[in-house]
């Protein structure tokens, strides 16, 4: 089985569960609203449909990386999500193996060699 270093290109922190692209547009949007949102608003920053959305957020909150708060205000049910604190970190860190890729990317394009993850022998970026 190959070790890390032998594919320093897997990425294997580009965590399934956030990289659709419909979930990482909620989770984009939480965590620049970090009381949460109103399930409408969150539909119309994403761009989502009722159904499509709820669908993600249940799939985010499934894995723990979102909060989904049900109830009134007034006599209309509303509802809100926000990122818990482990979605918050989790997405953090997804963002950094997501640079490393725009980075490795980058040099690629540009013909320079690039540090992989865990390697000194090369420039990195």
């Amino acid at each position: 089985m190959p070790t890390k270093s032998d594919a320093p290109f897997s990425y294997d922190g580009l965590d399934r569960v956030i990289h659709e692209k419909a979930r990482l547009s909620v989770m984009t949007s939480l965590i620049s609203h970090p009381k949460g949102l109103a399930f409408n608003e969150l539909k119309k920053l994403c761009g989502l449909t009722d159904g499509n959305l709820s669908r993600h957020v249940q799939v985010l909150a499934e894995a723990g990386l979102v909060s989904v708060h049900k109830g009134y205000e007034g006599n209309r049910p509303h509802t809100s999500c926000a990122l818990t604190p482990a979605g918050r970190e989790r997405f953090l860190d997804y963002l950094n193996v997501l640079e490393q890729v725009v980075r490795n990317a980058n040099a690629a394009a540009e013909n320079t060699p690039v540090a992989a993850p865990g390697r000194t022998d090369l420039k990195p970026a």
